[in-house]
């Protein structure tokens, strides 16, 4: 069996296959539809991810009717759902967190911790309380996510041509650091109002109920282009955050499955392959914490205070509060949430018949004229 056959066989259910020839296979699919579906091989991509045949850097393409094919409009299109459900979702189950989070960083002397965040919320609002802002979470971090990971998708394939097989396998976490951002400047420009209004909901209690109400009267108060004030301090937020969303999650899972698990990826039970990205997930959400949280200290400071400025902020919070104020409950917050994340990304991948993100990329075949040259030498 070539490693071509391997690759379908990593997405397609075994029973599909048979060791007679191409055309019986064919028939039997027919005869399993009920109608007659024409075979057609797909060539092989060459954007970095897992498993892929030799000569190829990435899977190929399935050709079987019902099926994603790699890389085609189907295939963002699913990304981009797995993105919405992946990000809108998790976000809006961790908004208790996010709201003692922000106030933490809004008002430090009276939200002193954690434990005692929650007490003066449960409090002052209720259980209810805890939920509040959760509209504009849910629409904004699925508008985020859609383009965050359909983009993401995208931009990687896209360097990846770029560069050529051999120069995608070599500097494949360049490629990854380089889609990531560019699908997080996109990204954000979708979530900058509905963040907007939701750091202004969860921290000034008696500003707006919600969405409906707190957009209008946020334009009202700051004009329309005041929802994009914090566009520059989320981009520097959440653009180091993405790259290192990304990068370290397909490094981590790549390690994972070249030094942890003796079996290959494809041969790897599909519950196996979920937990391995809810892992990789949680490790590389602990490295974003750290490296987007001063950023996230500015937006929510930005956000909560009117004609507040990044001068304005530095100096209220100074430069070690800026590190270090909410750090710990957002390690949490978003260690949890990126392996979820991912497990949901992957999870809806899967579910429309397509491979998990990441695993052990094989070296990509040197071209003709460069093996030549390695010859001669």
């Amino acid at each position: 069996m070539d490693l071509s056959e391997q690759s379908r066989r990593s997405v397609l259910p075994s029973f599909l296959y048979s060791p007679t020839s191409p055309t019986s296979r064919t028939l039997g699919l027919e005869q399993i539809l009920g109608r007659a579906t024409p075979a057609s091989p797909a060539p092989p991509a060459s954007a970095p991810g897992g498993g892929a045949p030799t000569g190829s850097f990435v899977i190929q393409a399935p050709s079987e009717p019902g099926k994603i094919e790699m890389y085609s409009p189907m295939f963002y299109a699913a990304c981009t759902a797995g993105g919405i459900a992946s990000c809108g979702l998790t976000h809006t189950a961790v908004t208790p967190l996010d709201l003692v989070k922000c106030n933490m960083q809004i008002d430090p002397a009276k939200y002193k911790s954690i434990s005692s965040g929650f007490g003066v919320l449960l409090k002052e609002q209720g259980f209810r309380g805890f939920f509040r802002g959760w509209v504009p979470t849910l629409l904004g971090y699925s508008a985020q996510g859609a383009c965050k990971f359909g983009f993401y998708e995208y931009f990687k394939k896209y360097y990846s041509d770029i560069a050529g097989p051999e120069f995608a396998a070599k500097y494949k976490t360049l490629i990854y650091l380089a889609g990531s951002a560019s699908a997080e400047v996109i990204a954000d420009v979708a979530l900058c109002p509905f963040e907007a209004v939701k750091v202004r909901v969860q921290t000034q209690p008696g500003f707006a109920r919600g969405l409906s109400d707190g957009l209008p009267r946020f334009v009202k108060s700051e004009g329309a282009l005041g929802l994009y004030k914090g566009i520059v301090p989320l981009w520097g937020r959440q653009i180091p955050y993405t790259m290192m969303k990304f990068a370290s999650f397909e490094t981590v899972v790549e390690m994972v499955y070249k030094y942890a698990i003796p079996t290959p990826k494809d041969q790897c039970s599909k519950q196996l392959q979920l937990g391995v990205s809810f892992a990789g997930g949680y490790i590389a959400g602990v490295f974003c914490a750290i490296v987007s949280h001063p950023a996230d200290n500015l937006v929510s400071f930005l956000n909560n205070a009117k004609g507040a400025t990044v001068g304005d902020a530095v100096k209220k919070l100074g430069v070690w509060g800026l590190f270090t104020r909410g750090l710990p409950l957002r390690i949490v917050m978003i260690g949890t949430l990126t392996g979820a994340q991912w497990g949901i990304y992957d999870a809806f991948k899967v579910m429309v018949g397509l491979p998990t993100t990441g695993g052990v990329a094989p070296a990509a075949a040197s071209s003709p004229e460069l093996a030549e040259l390695k010859s001669a030498a």
